[in-house]
C-alpha cells in the first residue's frame, strides 16, 4: 500500500498521501518526471504518512484530506509540529472553505484542489518547498470574501498578537498576505533576502504560526490587511 524510495541528491523530496491507490501512482509519475523533484514515499492514509515521514524525510508532501484512520488534517497537524517538518500541500476534490481552514491552522503551507493542472502541481511543490505559501486562486477569492463578511473566528482576540510584531515585522506580514515571496519583499523592502528570511521567521514564531499560509490566513483575521486593498 505504501513505501519509500531512494532520493538522488539536491531533489525536491516528495511524499504522496492517498487512499486511492490510482491517484497516487498518477501523482508519482508526474512529480517524477521534472527533474527538479522525486518521491521518497507513499502512504495510504494519514498514520502510515506520519509513520513514513521520520524515514522518508520529505521536504514536501502532497496530502489528502478525506482518508480512512487519520484524515489528511490530523496527519498534517502531526507533521508540521516537529523540528524539521516538511511543507504539506493539501490536494483535495471538494472546494469547501471548512476545509481551507482546518488545512490552514493544522500548518499546511499550501491547498489546490486536485483537478490543477500537472504544470501548475509540479510549480506548487517547488514554491512550498522554497518556504513560500500557495492557495488555489479560487480558494483563496472564497478565503478573502470569508474574512471580508468577518471571518469564521473572531478576529478581535487574536488581533492583540500583532502588538508582539516590530513595525517592520508587520510591513513584512502585509507583504507575506499580499502573496508576495521572500525575493519580492526584499525588493520592496530595499533590503537583502536573508534579512526578510529572518523577519518572516520572527513572525511566525512570535505568532505561534507553523506556516506563511496561517499568516496570510491571521493577517485577513485581524484586519491587518484588508480585502481589495491591494
Amino acid at each position: 500500500m505504501s513505501g519509500q524510495h531512494e532520493a538522488p541528491a539536491g531533489r525536491i523530496r516528495v511524499m504522496v498521501v492517498d487512499d486511492q491507490a490510482l491517484v497516487r501512482a498518477g501523482f508519482c509519475s508526474l512529480l517524477d518526471s521534472d527533474d527538479q523533484l522525486t518521491v521518497v514515499g507513499e502512504a495510504a492514509d494519514g498514520r502510515e504518512a506520519v509513520d513514513l515521514a521520520e524515514a522518508a524525510r520529505p521536504d514536501v508532501v502532497l496530502m489528502d484530506i478525506r482518508m480512512p484512520n487519520m484524515d489528511g488534517i490530523a496527519a498534517t497537524r502531526q507533521l508540521t509540529a516537529g523540528p524539521d517538518a516538511p511543507a504539506v500541500l493539501v490536494l483535495t476534490t471538494f472546494d469547501l472553505d471548512e476545509y481551507v481552514y482546518d488545512a490552514l491552522r493544522a500548518g499546511a503551507s499550501g491547498f489546490l484542489l486536485k483537478d490543477t493542472p500537472p504544470v501548475q502541481l509540479i510549480d506548487a511543490v517547488k514554491v512550498v518547498a522554497a518556504g513560500d505559501a500557495l492557495i488555489a486562486p479560487s480558494v483563496t477569492r472564497r478565503l478573502i470574501a470569508d474574512f471580508a463578511r468577518g471571518g469564521p473566528t473572531n478576529g478581535t482576540a487574536v488581533a492583540e498578537q500583532l502588538d508582539l510584531l516590530t513595525e517592520r515585522e508587520r510591513e513584512v506580514m502585509v507583504l507575506i498576505a499580499r502573496g508576495r515571496s521572500n525575493a519580492e519583499i526584499a525588493a520592496d523592502l530595499f533590503v537583502g533576502e536573508a534579512t526578510v528570511k529572518t523577519h518572516v521567521g520572527r513572525v511566525l514564531s512570535k505568532l505561534n504560526l507553523s506556516s506563511r499560509a496561517q499568516a496570510v490566513a491571521l493577517a485577513y483575521e485581524t484586519g491587518l490587511v484588508v480585502p481589495g486593498s491591494g
